[in-house]
């Protein structure tokens, strides 16, 4: 559970504003600067800060999985970078697709791919082809996180309904993304190459075929 000097510095802004208040009523009163408590600012503040685990997170995952990668010789590795000229709006890049996720209105954090891709996030509403390539409905069908107010001013994020965490979002679509943008090297051994990966994997997690 974190405690309270934990959190960011965005939810630690009312106390100080409060204290302002405490010390100047009147010029508070008139100017009317205690806004943390204002819904809108609230969810403004909400997103920058989901934004912004959500970019660490995502960071961190592509940090650990690079580290396998041995500098790309491996496989491709995943490149996360801001996109300029917005607060907290990120991209994920790799194999020539992107996976954008931005602030797309007030309240609406989006996650949506950039290009047309093999394979498809497994979330309910994408639309598939029968080779099971994204078509472009699909992206124009966008997946939506929306916040929402709770009767104490509290500001939480869902998807289709139900809340989410920047942890839950983060793993699942890092999953995602790294599945359908990884490489599909085919070699002549065929079989034996697949033989081959199997033994390795179960020997990483001290399993012999």
């Amino acid at each position: 559970m974190s405690s309270f000097k934990d959190l960011l510095p965005s939810r630690q802004g009312w106390i100080h504003e409060l204290a302002r208040a405490e010390i100047h009523p009147d010029a508070e009163r008139v100017l009317q600067l205690n806004r943390s408590f204002d819904p809108q600012q609230l969810v403004e503040e909400s997103t920058i800060d989901f934004l912004t685990e959500l970019k660490e997170s995502f960071t961190e995952s592509a940090r650990v999985l690079n580290a396998y990668s041995e500098g790309g010789a491996r496989f491709q590795e995943i490149k996360v970078y801001s996109v300029a000229q917005t607060p907290a709006d990120f991209m994920v890049f790799r194999n020539q697709v992107k996976l954008v996720i931005s602030n797309a209105a007030h309240g609406v954090i989006q996650i949506a791919l950039a290009q047309h891709v093999r394979g498809t996030l497994a979330v309910d509403g994408q639309i598939q082809s029968k080779d099971q390539t994204l078509v472009a409905p699909g992206l124009s069908q966008s997946q939506d996180l929306l916040a929402q107010v709770g009767p104490f001013r509290d500001v939480f994020w869902t998807f289709q309904g139900e809340k989410v965490t920047p942890e839950q979002v983060s793993k699942f679509y890092f999953t995602e993304f790294a599945r359908i943008t990884r490489d599909q090297r085919r070699s002549r051994a065929g079989n034996q190459v697949l033989i081959d990966q199997i033994k390795a994997l179960l020997q990483e997690k001290g399993l012999d075929l």
